[in-house]
């Protein structure tokens, strides 16, 4: 269902104790540039369906999440409603799909802006993380109703990281100015999660350009924390990732039914 007009959702109450009510907003409005010329990268085929209907069935596979709001190209809502409409998805979930900005910050700024009231935990998730499992989805639900006001899934880095100072013109030498403790970084994935009055309040305040949700709460001086993220929620950002994004479902597939 993709009809903006939803009814008002109710808390949900597991094993006698009323949950917070959970929505996803999956921005999905870019061009995806570096993986070559073609349909927006949220619209490209994984494995014959798009990897936005990937990242929506990711989202919706969690039964904490009962509406997604997807974000779409400013010109394109009407072909990606249709889109969602030819897809098979979990009739438990209600869909919705909104116009895009022209930036990441702005296109989920548009999403919270769609929710109805009574959502009281936003997701939000990349479009080009189409293969996020569940249990990563339903680590950061559980985290955030725990009382997290943000919370991102994570991964220990693998490699060692230099940090360097840009150089003049591309492909010049760059000076390395330090080695940063990789033990204490990590490189982040999504769906973050927040709590919504909190994540609203960010995009009403923050104005900078950011990368990523959370780290609007971190200018807000708020606690981020990390659950564990998972190794096939990798971002398909190049071709090189489509073609492990392709192993990976085919992986599935075989040995789980996916």
């Amino acid at each position: 269902m993709s009809d903006a007009s939803l009814p008002q959702p109710s808390a949900q109450t597991v094993s006698g104790r009323t949950t917070a009510r959970t929505a996803a907003v999956i921005p999905a409005a870019g061009r995806g540039v570096r993986l070559g010329p073609g349909a927006p990268k949220a619209l490209r085929t994984l494995g014959g369906t798009p990897m936005l209907i990937h990242a929506v069935r990711a989202m919706a596979a969690s039964r904490a999440v009962s509406l997604v709001v997807v974000v779409a190209p400013p010109e394109g809502a009407a072909e990606v409603r249709t889109l969602l409409d030819a897809h098979a998805l979990p009739d438990r979930t209600e869909f919705v799909v909104v116009p895009g900005g022209e930036t990441r910050q702005e296109s989920v700024k548009l999403g919270l802006d769609a929710l109805p009231p009574g959502f009281d935990i936003v997701l939000v998730h990349d479009a080009a993380r189409p293969l996020v499992p569940v249990d990563t989805v339903d680590a950061v639900v559980e985290a955030v109703r725990d009382g997290a006001p943000a919370v991102v899934p994570a991964l220990p880095l693998a490699d060692t990281v230099k940090q360097v100072e840009p150089a003049a013109a591309p492909g010049e030498p760059e000076p390395v100015v330090a080695t940063p403790d990789r033990s204490l970084l990590r490189a982040v994935q999504t769906p973050q999660g927040f709590d919504r009055d909190t994540l609203v309040r960010a995009h009403e305040t923050v104005t900078g350009d950011v990368t990523d949700d959370a780290s609007m709460i971190e200018q807000l001086d708020l606690a981020v924390v990390t659950v564990p993220g998972h190794e096939e929620a990798f971002k398909v950002t190049r071709p090189l990732d489509l073609v492990l994004a392709e192993a990976v479902l085919a992986r599935r597939r075989l040995n789980d039914g996916f």
